[in-house]
């Protein structure tokens, strides 16, 4: 999948959140990612390998 997320992109994950919620937004980038749920608004931070293993799709930019 090609990396073109930015901050502030709406991406959906494969597993979904405790919550009950998989979309998420991308709240930072670099080295790596940060996304935060839509649903509950916690927020997490995985490494870009990780994320680009566990996302879907990208739903907006």
């Amino acid at each position: 999948m090609e990396n073109n997320y930015k901050v502030g992109s709406v991406v959906v994950m494969k597993k979904q959140h405790p919550c009950g919620s998989n979309e998420w937004e991308i709240t930072r980038v670099g080295a790596d990612i940060k996304i935060k749920c839509l649903n509950c608004g916690r927020s997490i931070m995985l490494s870009r390998i990780d994320f680009n293993k566990k996302l879907k799709k990208i739903k907006s930019l």
